[in-house]
């Protein structure tokens, strides 16, 4: 009896090893060091070759991005590669990507070629930049992660060496890291699957041919996957007025429901204004009427007040659009018009005539209202911001800090920030149309306001997080 209770021991350990092993991921190598086998070339006519068991992309003048895709789509798995780049060099790992007719409405138009690779990818910058780890949409949305939402990684990258990239790609979430530092962390569904594409970016000056890259142990699982740790990065959530569960756990919760006017009521009001604001398709939208500052049936307060926050919220203009998401609202003022308080700008700053009015741009997309301009910069970082499509949704973050700094930020910069209670501050309010009210833009704790100016705006995924 004991022989046997021995062997029924030995063959259910063996099962349960069998079991575990069997539930083991495992890595596939997806270049064989010799050719590019299961590779095929697109978008661009850079040069791809096999060097000492390296795969080698090089740089070509007069030609679009150019990728080398794999022949297979991949939907949920973990990717990793390793390589080295030209210190003046782009590049970057699609992934979760296709190929579609330039002219297909949801990509960006590209002329020079009659096809465009698109999708997701992991960014290789060595320039000063430092955005190594972001993440882009490629010929779409342009970026969703820039590395200026987690600034101390920027450091991860290292020039003129080897570099390991790993992405993980499970469900709606899509995580970075850059030789072990975690990178980014997006939430997202608008491609579940695709191939995955080493790119040699176009170069516009002839002299830059010849710049090339490195990869090697390019590998990926696609089985019994495993996520990494979880970590404390600052998710970019692009899933319409959800909260994952990494939000969730770091205190994130959802200021609007996108579906009932709960939480809400119009300002100087204790009832919602239907009349004026609506809800459609999980939208929160203000009617067009009379051009001017809550005429129409007024702005929108939260019911509760908030001291210190990171709010985030995504939203649409229309044509000649003003709105602004205002803090700090106390009603106390009981003035016409809208209620008085900080205000994030939201405006058509080509066409609405208030964008040439105030000081310096101070009443331009993003501004402090009336007080301090925005930074204007274009989506690779220069200086100039990038135009704001009409249509399009747009990435709004206000920081109010316990201490008093405060930061406006849009589509995943940091366009300003200030601090309350200052010098400067003050003598900035001296200056503007809000000098005549007492203790402006200081109370303790006030709603947060979204304003109706007589055209139409719509509002979705605002999401607070108390400091």
């Amino acid at each position: 009896m004991k022989c046997m209770n021995k062997i029924w021991i030995t063959v259910s350990c063996l099962l349960c090893m069998s079991f575990a092993f069997s539930q083991t991921p495992k890595w596939e190598t997806l270049f064989n060091g010799k050719d590019l086998k299961g590779w095929k070339q697109l978008n661009g006519k850079a040069v791809y070759k096999v060097v000492n068991g390296e795969l080698v992309g090089l740089t070509v003048p007069n030609t679009p991005n150019t990728f080398l895709a794999t022949e297979k789509e991949y939907g949920d798995f973990i990717f990793e590669v390793d390589f080295k780049v030209d210190v003046h060099m782009n590049s970057g790992v699609q992934f979760r990507s296709e190929i579609k007719d330039a002219n297909d409405k949801c990509l960006v138009s590209d002329k020079k070629t009659p096809e465009r690779v698109h999708g997701y990818q992991m960014e290789i910058d060595p320039s000063d930049r430092a955005w190594s780890g972001g993440i882009y949409d490629e010929a779409r949305r342009g970026w969703l992660y820039p590395m200026e939402y987690n600034p101390s990684a920027k450091n991860a990258f290292k020039n003129n060496q080897w570099n390991h990239y790993r992405i993980e790609c499970i469900g709606n979430s899509i995580r970075t890291w850059v030789n072990g530092i975690a990178c980014a962390h997006l939430i997202d569904d608008m491609t579940a699957k695709g191939f995955i594409a080493l790119q040699v970016h176009e170069i516009n000056d002839p002299k830059d041919a010849g710049q090339e890259i490195r990869w090697k142990n390019v590998r990926i699982q696609t089985k019994n996957l495993q996520p990494s740790a979880a970590d404390n990065l600052f998710v970019v959530n692009l899933i319409p007025n959800n909260l994952s569960p990494e939000e969730k756990k770091s205190g994130w919760s959802l200021l609007w429901d996108g579906k009932t006017p709960n939480g809400w009521r119009g300002a100087y009001k204790t009832y919602f204004p239907d009349t004026t604001w609506y809800i459609k398709d999980g939208t929160l939208n203000v009617r067009a009427g009379k051009s001017a500052e809550s005429a129409n049936g007024g702005d929108l307060v939260t019911v509760k007040e908030y001291h210190a926050f990171d709010l985030q919220f995504e939203f649409q203009i229309s044509d000649t659009a003003n709105s602004g998401v205002k803090y700090f609202v106390t009603e106390k003022e009981h003035n016409n018009g809208s209620a008085i308080g900080l205000e994030y700008q939201i405006l058509d700053d080509d066409k609405h005539p208030d964008a040439k009015l105030g000081t310096d741009g101070n009443r331009t997309m993003a501004s402090l209202y009336d007080l301090i301009p925005s930074k204007k910069i274009l989506s690779n970082g220069g200086s100039r911001r990038e135009k704001i499509p009409i249509g399009e949704w747009n990435r709004g973050r206000i920081v109010v800090y316990p201490d008093g700094k405060v930061e406006h930020w849009i589509n995943g910069w940091k366009v300003l920030e200030y601090q309350r209670g200052t010098q400067y501050y003050y003598a900035l309010v001296a200056r503007s149309k809000f000098v005549k009210w007492p203790n402006f833009g200081m109370a303790e704790k006030g709603h947060i306001l979204l304003q109706e100016h007589g055209t139409h705006v719509a509002f979705r995924s605002l999401k607070i997080k108390e400091l």
